[in-house]
């Protein structure tokens, strides 16, 4: 699409492209190019800037606030070479800015040039539709399969708690065994849990039920409960006073219990794993810290993803599920999480919510 209000320069820009093989419409008013895009869009606007009635400055406005035209890139043409004139037509949205008498091989190269960069920005846009159409076919895909799981993982479950209660008097090697089958089904059921709940954070229709209350007090509910997997190692809880704020205890609990969990696997035996909560500001801020060897600075993004596992030298970096939930669920709650760390020494991972007095 041409815009200009000088009719020599409409026919000689269209007799230039036009051999090229392109296909040129030209208009002599902004109000009438306005009017054909609507009806037909056009890959590339050369767009005059001085015209009667709405000159180029406002044509390119109108142009870029319609979204269904915004994309659509736009070279200036004007006989004016003020650099103010230049900033603002860049400033507004244009590409390029094409100074007149033209010269014919430095249109042909602009508008070749621009026409490219936009098929390659078409094609990459339309690629990324794809990709989420198969992430999302993917998504739906892995919720059904394992939200049918559910069913035989209990029958399973049921099976093996029978077989315990009826074996009389169970050699240790079938009882090591049993117990290794219950606990590697226990393991299936809470990723399968863990799916359906990122699954639901994901579409936001997870279930929240936000309360008044404390979250040191959800803290030390956590430390107990993971007391006993802690083996011969120390949680502390550090928390100088009461922190209030509305949250979702049931959720804040799988977070913290989560990250607890991933601590103690990597924290020494004899060694500490510490959880402190406290205000900083208008947040209250979590942070368990491991004394496991550190997450390298390229990774510390990376083990948020789902469905990502990343493993170092000493170290296996996230079940791909775990994390995952920790970030959605803290999303839920609009505040962030993150993870710090100290090489060879230690990892906080900690996370913020807001506190709303």
């Amino acid at each position: 699409m041409v815009v200009d209000d000088t009719v020599a320069n409409l026919k000689l820009l269209e007799e230039i492209l036009g051999k090229e093989g392109y296909a040129v419409r030209t208009f002599p008013l902004g109000r009438l190019a306005l009017a054909a895009a609507a009806q037909e869009l056009p890959d590339l606007i050369l767009l005059d800037i001085q015209m009667p009635e709405m000159d180029g400055f406002a044509v390119c406005e109108r142009f870029k606030a319609n979204p269904v035209t915004a994309s659509i890139p736009i070279v200036f043409i004007s006989g004016q070479q003020d650099t103010a004139d230049k900033v603002r037509a860049f400033t507004l949205g244009g590409v390029d800015y094409v100074t007149k008498p033209f010269h014919f091989g430095e249109v042909l190269v602009r508008v070749r040039t621009h026409l490219e960069l936009r098929r390659q920005k078409l094609a990459l846009q339309a690629s990324y539709e794809r990709l989420q159409e198969v992430e999302q076919l993917r998504d739906s895909l892995a919720h059904m399969v394992v939200h049918d799981m559910r069913s035989p993982l209990f029958a399973v479950m049921m099976s093996l708690e029978l077989v315990q209660m009826n074996v009389a008097q169970p050699t240790p090697k079938v009882t090591k065994y049993l117990d290794m089958a219950v606990g590697n089904v226990n393991k299936l059921t809470e990723m399968v849990n863990q799916l359906l709940d990122i699954s639901r954070l994901e579409a936001g229709r997870m279930p929240m039920n936000k309360a008044r209350g404390d979250l040191v007090t959800t803290a030390q509910a956590v430390v107990e409960a993971c007391q006993t997997l802690a083996a011969d190692r120390r949680i502390e809880l550090v928390a100088p006073e009461p922190v209030l704020a509305n949250y979702d205890k049931d959720l804040v609990g799988r977070i913290l219990t989560n990250l607890v969990g991933n601590a103690l696997k990597f924290t020494p035996v004899e060694e500490e794993v510490r959880i402190t909560v406290s205000r900083v500001g208008s947040s209250a801020r979590f942070a368990v810290t491991d004394q496991g060897p550190g997450i390298p600075a390229e990774y510390r993004e990376k083990i948020f993803e789902k469905y990502t596992q990343l493993e170092g030298e000493k170290r296996k970096y996230g079940t791909g599920l775990g994390l995952t939930f920790c970030k959605l669920a803290v999303a839920a709650h609009e505040g962030e999480i993150g993870v710090e760390s100290i090489p060879e020494q230690s990892n906080t991972f900690w996370f913020s919510l807001p506190i709303k007095d």
